[in-house]
Parts: C-alpha cells; sequence; structure tokens
C-alpha cells in the first residue's frame, strides 16, 4: 500500500493551496485519514483528519483556513488551504488507518509560505 501526496509548493502570505493524497495497493478498509505536519526543529504535529463518514477535525490554529475533504471510492484525501500564513510552512505528511488499525504514512510535500 502507497499513500501519494501532491500539491505542495511555494506561496505568498494570504496564498491558497490544494493538496492530495491518494492511497493505491491492496487496501482493506480506510477508517480515519488525516494531514500532519513539520516544521524545521518542531514536532510533528495533526493539522486535519476525517472519518469515513466524512466527519471532520481541525486543530484549532487552522480553524476557519483550511478544509479537509475526502473521496472513499477513490481512498483519496484533499486539504484546502486558505488564506496561509509563514507559520503554516512544513513538511505536510497524509496518514490513513486501515479498519484493522494498519498505519500508513504518505512521503510529504512541502509547503512553503513566504511573509
Amino acid at each position: 500500500v502507497q499513500l501519494q501526496a501532491s500539491g505542495g509548493g511555494l506561496v505568498q502570505t494570504g496564498g491558497s493551496l490544494r493538496l492530495s493524497c491518494a492511497a493505491s495497493g491492496n487496501i482493506f478498509n480506510i477508517n480515519s485519514m488525516s494531514w500532519f505536519r513539520q516544521a524545521p526543529g518542531k514536532q510533528r504535529e495533526l493539522v486535519a483528519s476525517i472519518t469515513s463518514g466524512g466527519y471532520p477535525n481541525y486543530v484549532d490554529s487552522v480553524k476557519g483556513r483550511f478544509t479537509i475533504s475526502r473521496d472513499n471510492a477513490k481512498n483519496a484525501v484533499c486539504l484546502q488551504m486558505n488564506s496561509l500564513k509563514p507559520e503554516d510552512t512544513a513538511v505536510y505528511y497524509c496518514k490513513a488507518i486501515e479498519s484493522r488499525n494498519t498505519v500508513y504514512w504518505g512521503q510529504g510535500t512541502q509547503v512553503t509560505v513566504s511573509s
């Protein structure tokens, strides 16, 4: 099973980016999908997660700016990021948890927000 993330890049403060992540391979049944990020010198933190039923959860710092969505048929998750700030700069990772509790991570995609 592989998670392929894409959509990172360089954007100015206030700009937008859309991250995508698709799972491929012998996937049984994905429950939760989520996005984490890790800035230099900091621990990896949860940004947003979404259940198989489509219920989202966000860290306070991105509420109102980021939107997570998923396509269960494609085993894919997206993160729409608006009103980006320099503090959003990080490597973003997608994560998927199967119903058998197997955890998969994507390879990470760099998001850089310039001031």
